[in-house]
């Protein structure tokens, strides 16, 4: 199963205020411990949102709204995409997480749906074909 965590933006994150060395070299070690677990497949920060757009969709109309967005509680500063056995595997994985908020916060753990949640469809193979063009253009 895979799982995204989203680590939630704070007034400090969304003013662009960088992690300090402690910080970081905690979320190195943890990163670290990931991987060698085999449980890691991504992760980064993002920049403020200040730096960002959101393509609004109205019927066939499209607009650029550009940032900052206010409502931080809304937002994401950061995420691991993280591949376990079960959710609760998930959860233990992510209590040992270090602290990444100055103050208290929350993370989220969102499983993905996998192509075989749906069934089978002309759309589904179509979604594994260019699946598979993907892989292939990582080798």
């Amino acid at each position: 199963m895979r799982f995204m965590v989203i680590v939630k933006a704070t007034r400090d994150s969304e003013a662009g205020k960088m992690p300090s060395e402690e910080m970081l070299a905690a979320m190195a070690k943890f990163n670290e411990e990931l991987v060698k677990a085999g449980v890691m497949l991504d992760g980064a920060g993002l920049k403020p949102t200040s730096q960002g757009a959101r393509i609004r969709f109205s019927g066939g109309q499209r607009s650029v709204i550009d940032g900052p967005f206010t409502e931080t509680k809304e937002l994401i500063a950061g995420y691991w995409i993280i591949q376990v056995k079960n959710k609760a595997e998930a959860i233990e994985w992510m209590k040992r997480c270090p602290n990444p908020y100055n103050e208290d916060g929350e993370i989220e753990l969102r499983q993905f749906f996998e192509l075989e949640d749906f069934g089978e469809s002309p759309a589904v193979e179509h979604h594994k074909a260019v699946g598979e063009q993907i892989a292939a253009q990582k080798n």
